[in-house]
């Protein structure tokens, strides 16, 4: 896959509900994200990917985010096979840099800039 799923988002209104569910069904463990409504659970042993749980969204989504070396290329290149941006380039004080598009039936697709 020469462009991978790196991260999941699951959110809703209720993030330690969700927490507590996606904890119980899938023994998830999470590190709580100080100050907000979000648990972020890391993959073991090199399996799956690792993702967020977070609440306080006006309604529910899970958002898969995919590598790419250049966000602002592959917003381009999206867009111009009907998607729209709905987040540009954004560097998180973290220094990681992602951003959103919608595709042309509306889903949220997530992308993290990644050096290859």
């Amino acid at each position: 896959m020469a462009n991978p799923v790196v991260w999941f988002e699951i959110m809703g209104k209720d993030g330690a509900k969700l927490r507590t569910f996606y904890g119980d069904l899938f023994s998830w463990e999470y590190e709580e994200v100080p100050n907000m409504d979000y648990g972020m659970v890391w993959a073991k042993d090199g399996k799956g990917i690792p993702g967020g749980v977070g609440g306080g969204q006006p309604s529910t989504h899970v958002t898969f985010y995919v590598a790419t070396p250049d966000i602002n290329a592959c917003l381009a290149q999206a867009e111009g096979l009907g998607a729209k941006t709905i987040m540009p380039r954004t560097e998180l004080p973290t220094g990681t840099v992602l951003a959103m598009f919608a595709d042309p039936d509306g889903n949220t697709v997530g992308l993290v800039e990644q050096s290859e």
